[in-house]
């Protein structure tokens, strides 16, 4: 059989299926699987074993008429639409396939959790009750970024010459979009004074963090704003002892890296957005994280203190 799997974005949701992606691998042993992602995301899947990813723009006319035109001369078999926004649902619809997985229970959907997704809870739950429905068995909340070797030299060589050791340092995300500047922890200098008793600290972000990351280095760590790209990000995680983060992209790149990944959390629902298999590990004003979106109220991120994350450091045997 020939299977497509499709999904877009965004980083922390592609990030999120790797883990369904690889149940519907491990399902379908014997089966020809591709992935339609956009040019993006194409890189991050391409180390994924028995994989071929295929990328397309999903804007505009055209390219949607180009993808469908390939889809159907293709001649899938199924297709797990992990995506299942409206264009995806037209690929889907238009795709000459008989059988078709995805979130809404409608057409062109043959297979299909039982209810309309709500937000009620982490996408991982509901992309996990797509593949379920479809006869799959459930996924483990196991994200995964494969590096190839050009990523794990590169990060060999960093490591090198910042005369760094593995495990022996952390790594600390304080920023976030300049669009979402609410979800900044304000105390990430004081977190860090007390931190480098213990551990080198090497701090990264993007362009959006390159004032606040060279503000926090001048009192401690490294500076390693906009030196690695996602892939990168994953890897320098796998030779880290533990990372602390805002909820922000990195938080999810780093939940690829087997490492627990402290996520601070305030204005944002941290049973729906977490980094994937590790609630365990979200820090929340009071430590009390809301049952449902109904419990949830958004709360001041600065009601956190310094005491809050130390005293999650040590519960989690980190320090």
């Amino acid at each position: 059989m020939k299977i497509l799997i499709i999904k877009f974005g965004a980083l922390g949701d592609v990030i999120i299926s790797t883990s369904i992606i690889n149940e519907i691998l491990n399902h379908h042993k014997k089966d020809d699987i591709y992935l339609l992602t956009t040019p993006l995301f194409e890189n991050l899947f391409n180390n994924i074993k028995n994989l071929a990813v295929v990328s397309y723009k999903r804007h505009g006319f055209i390219n949607l008429v180009r993808t469908i035109f390939w889809i159907r001369k293709e001649k899938f078999n199924k297709i797990y639409d992990l995506q299942s926004n409206d264009r995806s649902g037209i690929y889907c619809a238009l795709s000459g396939v008989s059988f078709c997985a995805g979130n809404h229970p409608r057409f062109p959907y043959d297979a299909h959790p039982p209810n309309k997704y709500k937000g009620e809870c982490h996408s991982f739950e509901r992309l996990n009750q797509i593949i379920i429905s479809a006869g799959i068995n459930p996924a483990k909340p196991e994200p995964s970024l494969p590096a190839p070797p050009s990523v794990v030299s590169k990060i060999s060589n960093w490591l090198k010459e910042k005369k760094l050791n593995q495990k022996d340092f952390i790594i600390i995300h304080a920023g976030s979009s300049n669009k979402h500047i609410q979800k900044r922890w304000p105390y990430f200098k004081e977190l860090a004074l007390i931190l480098k008793k213990s551990f080198e600290i090497v701090w990264v972000g993007g362009d959006d963090d390159t004032n606040l990351n060279a503000h926090l280095t001048k009192f401690t760590g490294i500076n390693a704003t906009n030196n690695f790209d996602i892939l990168d990000l994953a890897e320098l995680g796998r030779r880290s002892k533990f990372a602390i983060t805002n909820d922000s992209a990195p938080m999810h790149i780093l939940s690829c890296s087997k490492i627990p990944v402290l996520g601070i959390f305030g204005p944002t629902y941290p049973r729906r957005t977490h980094a994937l298999g590790q609630i365990q590990n979200v820090i929340c004003p009071n430590n009390i994280i809301a049952k449902n979106d109904v419990e949830f109220k958004p709360k001041n991120i600065s009601i956190i203190t310094v005491n809050d994350v130390i005293g999650k450091i040590k519960k989690q045997n980190l320090i």
